[in-house]
């Protein structure tokens, strides 16, 4: 039986200064192009700028199936720094298992906090290293590990990695300047826990080539290397590739994985496509694909939940850093849910359905951005009703190219990265994708989101038992022909048409079919004679004590819902 390799990808995820390339260095066995900050600016600074990768090839454990073969641990060491979190969510959707490191003098730092909110959108399973136990004096430190190991699983008790393996080591003793010669300490424990945990992720060969490109670089007399991860589907040699962003196809003329030539890799692996006769400069990173099989959108409909960490509501018409697949542009939001009487209603997940009626919300739905007020009276009430599902229309400044069903996260990068807060706003998958630059005339009519619409007026005066003229419902230039024969209702209970203006001055003339009460009619009297009285005279008693019967005028309420993407802007009752 030939012997084979199972590719599986570990992201190596933490806040700045944890450990996180000296622990991808002491695991490898053989590093990529792109490993160990090997890139100049990477080297100067003394932080990883990108996206670092490396491998540590082992043997089959017994859980992945029987016969010979090796274990692939292709790891991602994604960068800590505050201000490359776009770099960290891309290395993120490659990754099957994670290893959250943190130094374990410290414990959970910001963007640690931010490693395992993306973790638990992009991942499956987790480990949780405690690095720099060689910082921690040797007499106490047993029962510090102890301490701060209860302290990670507190923190991750509700969280989809409760109960994950944690692993404590010194990725490098004495820190970064140390001598080679000194030795990691438990990182042969931690290599057995990876083993413990890896299993054998979907691979799906078959459907549309996809790669994510993290770096592009030539070698002379070969051609030009785009290294990555393959999202979906295989590539063979002599197959063409296309680079959408730039809307140039190549063909495959050699590949590698980690130094190995092949001709042929699937969904997971992480290859070396090489080409010929293109300049590495036009593409540091993005997304190669078989020909015509990726779409270039300039807005989109996806299906959203908010990050519970991120501090403050979601509101509709602001701008977010949008990150879809592997680019991360700005974008506005608009925020809608289902009609309230669909709130329970189970949704049929990544499909869009462009029949049903959607309702507008000024931001998204959650248990905090409900009022106080609202909250008051549903204590009493009960629990406040949410949507099961809420969707957002996302439009970019500038367009994207990406798959559909991408993963789609919403964050807001202009936050001071010194405050210790959630950058992270919401996560979700794109349903639809917008290719037309006209998509406000071309594609959102089809959209059927409305706003529900509610004005009040009075009835100024009866004019028979089956008409009334009212006032304060339009402004004066308002033009009353398009609201003629919408319903109206009176707060005494009677049903109105509105059957036309009245004068210049916004009045109009409200037509009752089952006619007027008799109440409604001695009320509206006496109000206009207390009107024309007005004025004459001091008041009797008998006038104070009728002023104050009538004190509350009869309303006028119209209700009416209007489509958001309706260009005749039609008012609609049932």
């Amino acid at each position: 039986m030939a012997a084979r390799t199972l590719n599986v990808n570990v992201g190596v995820l933490g806040h700045i200064d944890s450990g996180k390339t000296a622990l991808a260095r002491a695991l490898s066995t053989t590093g990529s192009t792109a490993a160990f900050d090997r890139a100049p600016q990477s080297r100067a600074r003394g932080i990883t700028l990108d996206l670092g990768f490396s491998c540590l090839r082992t043997a089959l454990p017994p859980q992945l199936g029987p016969g010979p073969g090796e274990l692939q641990f292709t790891l991602v060491d994604c960068p800590g720094h505050a201000s490359l979190i776009r770099t960290i969510i891309g290395g993120a959707q490659i990754i099957d298992l994670m290893m959250l490191v943190i130094d374990v003098t410290k414990g959970m730092q910001t963007q640690s906090a931010e490693c395992l909110v993306i973790g638990q959108i992009a991942c499956q399973k987790m480990v949780v290293v405690l690095n720099k136990i060689d910082l921690l004096p040797e007499g106490k430190r047993q029962s510090a590990i102890e301490k701060m190991t209860k302290k990670m699983q507190k923190t991750l008790e509700n969280t989809k990695f409760c109960g994950c393996p944690i692993v404590a080591v010194a990725a490098k003793p004495g820190g970064p300047e140390a001598p080679e010669s000194e030795n990691p300490l438990g990182v042969s424990e931690l290599i057995e826990v990876l083993k413990s945990q890896a299993y054998l992720p979907s691979r799906d060969p078959s459907g549309h080539f996809l790669m994510a490109v993290d770096h592009c670089f030539s070698i002379k007399g070969q051609g030009t290397v785009m290294t990555g991860t393959i999202l979906s589907g295989s590539v063979s040699l002599g197959d063409s590739v296309e680079i959408p962003a730039l809307k140039v196809t190549k063909k495959v003329k050699s590949m590698q994985m980690f130094h190995t030539p092949v001709t042929y890799a699937m969904q997971g692996d992480r290859v070396g496509i090489c080409v010929t006769q293109f300049d590495p400069k036009l593409l540091e990173r993005g997304l190669i694909c078989t020909p015509d099989s990726l779409h270039t959108i300039h807005a989109a409909i996806i299906s959203l939940k908010k990050i519970q960490y991120f501090r403050g509501a979601l509101q509709t018409k602001a701008k977010f850093h949008i990150t879809v697949g592997h680019e991360t542009v700005m974008g506005r939001v608009m925020f809608f849910s289902p009609a309230p009487a669909d709130f329970s209603e189970e949704i049929q997940e990544n499909v869009f359905d462009f029949e049903k009626d959607y309702l507008y919300q000024e931001q998204y739905l959650s248990k905090d951005s409900v009022s106080s007020e609202e909250n008051k009276e549903n204590d009493q009430a009960g629990e406040v009703q949410l949507p099961k599902q809420q969707w957002a229309l996302l439009e970019f400044e500038k367009p994207v190219t990406c798959p559909k069903l991408c993963l789609v996260i919403g964050s807001k990068l202009d936050t001071d990265i010194h405050t210790n807060t959630c950058r992270l706003a919401f996560h979700g998958v794109l349903l639809q994708g917008m290719e037309d630059k006209n998509y406000t005339e071309t594609f959102l009519p089809k959209l059927k989101v409305y706003k529900l619409k509610h004005k009040e007026g009075q009835v100024e005066r009866v004019m028979d038992d089956y008409s009334v003229i009212g006032r304060s419902l339009f402004k004066k230039e308002t033009n009353i022909q398009i609201f003629v024969g919408l319903k109206v209702k009176l707060s005494t209970g009677e049903d109105g048409i509105i059957d036309g203006g009245f004068g210049q001055s916004g009045k109009f003339k409200i037509r009752i079919p089952d006619g007027l009460k008799p109440d409604t009619k001695m009320l509206l009297t006496v109000a206009s004679k207390k009107k024309s009285k007005g004025g004459k005279g001091d008041m009797t008693k008998e006038d104070e004590s009728s002023k104050n019967d009538s004190a509350q005028p009869v309303t006028i309420s119209l209700s009416f819902k209007r489509y958001v993407f309706d260009t005749q802007k039609k008012m609609i009752q049932s």
